[in-house]
This record gives C-alpha cells, sequence and structure tokens, in this order.
C-alpha cells in the first residue's frame, strides 16, 4: 500500500473519489448568519434571566409591558412573548439552519495538521452524580448552578433590606418565610422552562445543536432534581410560615379566584415529588416500571400548575412545554402504526435479531436509536435499542440486536423459538395467532454521523455494546465500497465479553463480501477480551458460526411510519410552525369572544384556559399537519419500488453464517481470562498514531464508560506534543 500522510485521510485519498459538492456562498452566508442571529438572541434571553430579578429587570419588565400589554392578548401575551418568544424563533430559525446544511453536506474537512481539544468531547468529570461530564457539560452546569445562586441570593437580599418596617420578630419571620417560599417558586419556574426541552425526542432544537437524546435525557434528569428540589423548597417555607401562624389546613385548602390558588399547588407539588422519589436510583433501577407509570402524573403536574399560577405566571414556562407537546402528540401517531418484521433471529449467545420494515425516505445513520413494543408482549412497554445496520445496508430496513436481559426480552425470544418451532407458519390462514407485531418510534440520535469524522477511532464495547459497532462497521465499508466519502482509516475495536458463544456477533461481519478491498483502504484492528473462560472452548481453527432459529414472518406491507421529528425537516419545520401560528389564533379568538366580552377574571380558570389552547393548538392545528404529512409518506412510498428488498434481507451481515470471510485480512486478537488494560492499549496508541485527533466510542455499562472516560482524560492532560488527543464519545442509553 502507497504511504500516504499522516494527516491526510485515506479514504478520501487517490483510491477514492472526491465529493465536488460545496457549498454555494450564498447558503454558507445564510448559514452563518442564522447561526450568530440564533446566539444573539439566546445571548439575550439568558441576559434578561439573569437581570430579572434586579431593578434594571423590572424597568425592562415595565417598559416591555407597556408597549405590549394593551394588545389583544394583554399582559399574557406579554409575558408569554417575553420568555416564550425567543425559544419559538430560536426554534424557527433552527428548522432553516438544519435543512441548509441537509441541502449543503459537503465532504469531510481534511484533519488538522496538529490535533486539537473539543469542549463537548474531553471529559473533567469522570465520578460522581452526573456520571462522566464534558467541558462543555461542565460550563453549562457551572452556569446554570450561578444562575441559581445569584438569583436567590438577590432575592433574599431584597427582602432581608424590608424586615426593618417589620417590628416583631416571630412577623419578620413569618413574613420572610413566605417571601422566600415566593421567590423559589419563581426560580423553579425558570427551571421549568428548560426541562421539558431535553426529552423533547425530535425536536428541531436537539437537532440543531445535534444532541441526541439519549444525551439529553441526562439533562433532563439533571434539570429534574434540581427544579423538584426549588419546589420542594418553595412548598416547605410556605408549610413553615402557615403552621407558624396557625392556618396550615385552611391555607392548604385556600382556592382563590384572583391570585394564587393553593390548593392546585399542593397536587402539583404531590404529584412533582411522587415523580421525583419513584425517579432516584435506587427505585428506578429496581422497579422500572413504577418509575415509567408514575412519571405520566407529569400531566396532572402541568394542569394543577397553571391552576395554581394562573395564566401570565405560567406562561413563563409554556414554551418549553408546548414544543414538548408537540413532541409527544406527533410520538403518539407514529406508535399506532404497526411495523413489518421481516425477519426475527434468535442466536445461539442469548441475542435476538430483529430487522424491521421502513420506507425508503425514512433516513438514519448508524448511531440511531428506535424504541421498540411487541404487542403481544406488551401494550405499554418500551424498549430503546441502538441500531446494528447501516443505512447503507439498504433502503427499506433497519436492523436491532436484543440482549436476552430481562423478563421482556425473555418472553420475546420464547415467542420466536415456538414460532420457529411450529409448522404453522406454512400455513398463512395460521399466521395471526403466532405472528409477532412491533411498533416503532423513531429513529433518533445525532442529526450528522460524528463516527465519519474523525480519521482514527477506538470503539470500546461491552457484550451487546458492539451493536452500533457493527453498524460503524459496515456503514465505513459500505463508504468505502461506494467511493463515498468518509475519514476513518485506522479503527480499533476493543471488545469485552463474558463468554465466547457471543463472538459470531463481530466476526460475522462479512467484510470482504461488503467491501473487497477494504484491507488496502482502512487499517483494521480487533482485540476480544474473554474474560470468563480461561481459554478457547472450540477445536483450533475452527470458525465460530452465528446460527440461531429464524422466523420470516408473512409481511403486511406495514413499514416504520415517516411521522417522526428527526425525518423530513420540512414537514418537521411545517409541524412547528403551523401549531405554534395556530396558539397564537386560538388565544385570539379565546380572547375576542370569550374572556374579554364576559370579563373573565379568576386567575386559576385562565390558566385551565390557556393550558386548554395549547392542547387545542397541537391537536387541531399539528394533526391537520400530521395527515398532510401522513399523505406524503404514503404516496411517496407508493413509488418505491422494493425489487431489492429480499435480497437486502438474505444478505443482511447477521442473517448468514459467513464461513468465508476473510479474517487473516486485518488484525483480530482473542485473550481468555483477562479484562482490556486501557492504560496500557491508550499508552501504546499515543506512542504510535502520533499528533492526531483520534475518535473514542465506548458502548457499554456506566463502569466501562468511566473507566474509558479517565483514561482519556489522563491521557490529555499528561500528552506530550506528539501524542494524541482522544475525544471521548458515548453511546450507551442509561436512565
Amino acid at each position: 500500500m502507497a504511504e500516504k500522510s499522516a494527516y491526510e485521510p485515506l479514504l478520501l485519498g487517490d483510491n477514492v473519489r472526491k465529493s465536488n459538492k460545496r457549498i454555494p456562498l450564498f447558503l454558507f452566508s445564510v448559514k452563518w448568519a442564522l447561526k450568530i442571529l440564533m446566539w444573539v438572541i439566546f445571548v439575550l434571553w439568558v441576559g434578561l434571566l439573569f437581570i430579572f430579578p434586579l431593578e434594571l429587570g423590572d424597568q425592562v419588565l415595565v417598559i416591555w409591558s407597556n408597549a405590549t400589554s394593551h394588545s389583544l392578548y394583554g399582559v399574557t401575551g406579554s409575558i408569554f412573548l417575553l420568555f416564550g418568544g425567543p425559544v419559538f424563533l430560536i426554534a424557527f430559525l433552527a428548522i432553516l439552519q438544519v435543512a441548509i446544511s441537509k441541502e449543503a453536506e459537503v465532504q469531510e474537512k481534511p484533519a488538522p495538521k496538529k490535533a486539537r481539544f473539543r469542549l463537548w468531547t474531553f471529559p473533567v468529570i469522570v465520578d460522581g452524580p452526573f456520571g462522566v461530564v464534558s467541558a462543555g457539560e461542565f460550563i453549562g452546569i457551572l452556569v446554570f448552578s450561578v444562575f441559581i445562586i445569584w438569583i436567590a441570593s438577590v432575592y433574599i437580599i431584597q427582602e432581608s433590606s424590608k424586615l426593618s418596617v417589620i417590628q416583631s420578630l416571630w412577623e419578620k419571620s413569618v413574613w420572610m418565610l413566605e417571601k422566600t417560599g415566593l421567590h423559589f417558586g419563581l426560580i423553579g419556574l425558570f427551571c421549568l422552562a428548560f426541562l421539558f426541552l431535553p426529552v423533547s425526542r425530535g425536536s428541531v432544537l436537539l437537532r440543531l445543536v445535534d444532541i441526541p437524546f439519549e444525551h439529553a435525557a441526562r439533562y433532563h434528569v439533571w434539570l429534574g432534581h434540581l427544579t423538584m428540589l426549588i419546589f420542594s423548597l418553595h412548598g416547605l417555607f410556605y408549610l413553615t410560615a402557615w403552621t407558624m401562624k396557625g392556618e396550615l389546613i385552611k391555607e392548604l385548602l385556600d382556592w382563590k379566584n384572583i391570585g394564587i390558588a393553593n390548593l392546585p399547588g399542593v397536587i402539583s407539588l404531590s404529584a412533582g415529588l411522587l415523580m421525583w422519589v419513584t425517579s432516584l436510583p435506587p427505585v428506578r433501577r429496581v422497579q422500572f416500571e413504577l418509575f415509567f407509570y408514575t412519571h405520566q402524573l407529569y400531566v396532572v403536574f402541568v394542569i394543577f400548575l397553571a391552576l395554581h399560577v394562573g395564566d401570565f405566571v405560567f406562561s413563563i414556562a409554556a414554551a418549553g412545554i408546548f414544543l414538548f407537546m408537540l413532541d409527544r402528540f406527533l410520538r403518539f401517531f407514529q406508535s399506532r402504526s404497526t411495523v413489518d418484521i421481516v425477519s426475527a433471529k434468535c442466536l445461539p449467545c442469548g441475542t435476538v435479531e430483529l430487522i424491521l420494515s421502513k420506507p425508503a425516505s425514512l433516513h438514519y445513520n448508524a448511531l440511531s436509536w428506535i424504541f421498540v413494543q411487541v404487542r403481544e408482549l406488551s401494550w405499554l412497554q418500551w424498549h430503546p435499542f441502538s441500531v446494528s445496520s447501516s443505512p447503507l445496508d439498504g433502503k427499506y430496513h433497519i436492523a436491532v440486536l436484543i440482549k436476552v436481559l430481562g423478563d421482556w426480552t425473555e418472553k420475546l425470544r420464547e415467542r420466536i423459538m415456538n414460532i420457529s418451532d411450529q409448522d404453522y407458519l406454512k400455513d398463512p390462514l395460521l399466521q395471526p395467532n403466532y405472528n409477532i407485531t412491533a411498533s416503532v418510534e423513531g429513529p433518533y440520535g445525532h442529526e450528522s454521523p460524528y463516527h465519519l469524522t474523525y480519521s482514527n477511532l477506538i470503539l470500546v464495547a461491552g457484550g451487546i455494546g458492539i451493536s452500533p459497532f457493527l453498524a460503524i462497521l459496515n456503514d465505513i465499508l459500505h463508504r468505502i465500497n461506494k467511493n463515498k466519502p468518509c475519514s476513518p482509516r485506522k479503527i480499533l475495536i476493543v471488545w469485552a465479553v463474558k463468554k465466547s458463544n457471543e463472538l459470531p456477533l463481530l466476526h460475522s461481519v462479512d467484510m470482504a463480501s461488503i467491501c473487497p478491498r477494504f484491507t488496502d483502504m482502512l487499517n483494521l484492528e480487533i482485540q476480544t477480551y474473554v474474560t470468563r473462560e480461561s481459554g478457547p472452548s472450540l477445536e483450533e481453527g475452527e470458525v465460530h458460526k452465528l446460527g440461531g432459529s429464524s422466523v420470516f414472518p408473512i409481511p403486511n406491507g406495514s413499514a416504520m411510519s415517516v411521522l417522526v421529528g428527526t425525518g423530513h425537516i420540512i414537514w418537521s419545520g411545517i409541524y412547528v410552525i403551523v401549531p405554534t401560528i395556530g396558539l397564537v389564533i386560538t388565544l385570539g379568538l379565546l380572547n375576542i369572544f370569550y374572556i374579554n366580552p364576559f370579563g373573565i377574571t379568576y386567575w386559576w380558570y385562565k390558566g385551565l384556559l390557556f393550558l386548554a389552547c395549547m392542547v387545542a393548538s397541537v391537536v387541531i392545528f399539528g394533526g391537520l399537519v400530521v395527515g398532510f404529512w401522513n399523505y406524503w409518506g404514503k404516496k411517496v412510498s407508493k413509488t418505491e419500488v422494493p425489487e431489492d428488498f429480499e435480497k437486502e434481507i438474505t444478505q443482511s451481515p447477521l442473517t448468514e453464517n459467513n464461513e468465508n470471510s476473510d479474517h487473516e485480512s486485518f488484525t483480530s486478537t482473542i485473550r481468555y481470562g483477562e479484562r482490556p488494560n486501557f492504560k496500557e492499549i491508550f499508552g501504546s496508541i499515543s506512542e504510535k498514531w502520533g499528533d492526531v485527533d483520534i475518535g473514542v466510542i465506548v458502548c457499554g455499562p456506566p463502569t466501562l464508560q468511566t473507566s474509558i472516560a479517565r483514561e482519556c482524560r489522563g491521557q490529555n492532560i499528561s500528552r506530550r506534543n506528539n501524542h494524541p488527543i482522544f475525544h471521548f464519545n458515548s453511546h450507551s442509553f442509561d436512565l
């Protein structure tokens, strides 16, 4: 193989046709203008939150209210526009940004001459309650913490300065407790404004910043703990003050028409506390279903919060809640449709492979996730799985590997085994009684396949964590074979398994069949560690076979629905914009024909009406878009002629025993009775690969992620000038 520059991506060299696609100057300019504009809006919005408790914030609020509160929408519209407007505006601009990025996809940039640190891939905290935290995440945590401490301190200082006019110490204590509780409630609303954004799985905001749902879920967990802590303090201060006044029961049951209604607040806080307690790790890990079902109380929490504070206070946090409602409504429609399981296979290593039908118009990448429900097992349980197929494996299917670890997966394997043992499949009339019906949400994940941007990759997997790396490996091999832009030229796979019967999962990938010349283009090394066996159980030289029992159910023509927020960006954008405009129209009509003519003034009632307008906008205007979107998807699917569909399935990497695979064309070692020494592995790579950026992707249990993050951090801190920088990336879904 000809010698190449250490910094030139090998796959973009002479043997691979370079993409001549370049961003036109106009699109490039628009893209940067949008990015700058969104940053300006975000900084101004955050600045508003910081100055809100100050006298300057009061002045800004008065000026804004005087300028906008005389409109049809009144004070509620003024507050909603001030706090929710920037969120919607950034979302609208994000649609354009993502659309332009999709239209102007370009060839990967050449690798930099020197390795460079990146905030989001440099782990600074590897132990503790937050798990592995990157430098970028740490800055975010720090800024948010400073904001909470700042606003709480300002309010406490302001209220303390007013104590001099109160003579009695007892009255001072009660007054201070109530004022502190009031301000903690407001701070909790600010936190609530962010709380629902990370769990909007298909949100255009997540697509904008390229944060996949499995990572964003962590931010929701962090924000959830903080929000409920603050709301708990809010309630505790009031309970203490009411107890001191001897009016506890009276205040708890109080439901004011004008002002804050206490009883709805008690109900909302109770629902929140129940969600919080069952989400704590000791409860969630043992009783996940209890956590999942009690978390549906968020509906009660939000409804009674709106009743508690009224419309204009609730509007502070309404934008994030509205975007979540849009996402949840769309997911409801996608999850209602059934999906053909075109192949189901039980492997000897205790793993199930499902191949699901999808339309060619629904795109995903090798780092995507899907949520799967099998209705014959449960109508309520949804389980997340990373895909094990590359989008280049075929346009009409997507595959997942499922490790049999719990009751649901054990039932799935038993059902597949029972079907495969029956002769009923020979008779289509008896098929329904022995079929498998799936529903799917997704795909979700990174907006862009970041694994293709690194010239050097280290993939570390534990057990079934090898699944996404099969997709990555297939993706890279297909790209080499099809002359598509692709940066990786050195790949090290480190895989730890308990027993050798799991080895066929990796060694079954027929790399030579996918890309016969890949050894001339790719330096691949695989290190496998079998931790619970002292030696090979097979005779030396015998090929690991995949084996297993397969089921090919009779398809009914149902593929995955295109109704997903991470799908077609134009439809996703329309789905956000139209219901938002619908909300403005609905609120306007409500004020014109009901609130203003009839003089509606009750806070709790107006809060309920505001929330009802949000729901109506999602159902009516969002439902209208969903209908047209679904019609478009079906129309496009009819024009697709999947002539190669059967070929796709039969040639899927895990559907055959690849006994003729060229396993000698790359370096592969299997070590028994030991675990990988990551310090030694990373140290050796540092010496051999030089001053380059190395993408490290980990998929496995939290302990494995912690070990790799610690090693990346240690190597980066102690690196010399001619050593690489290790960029830590986690591909694990851990709630």
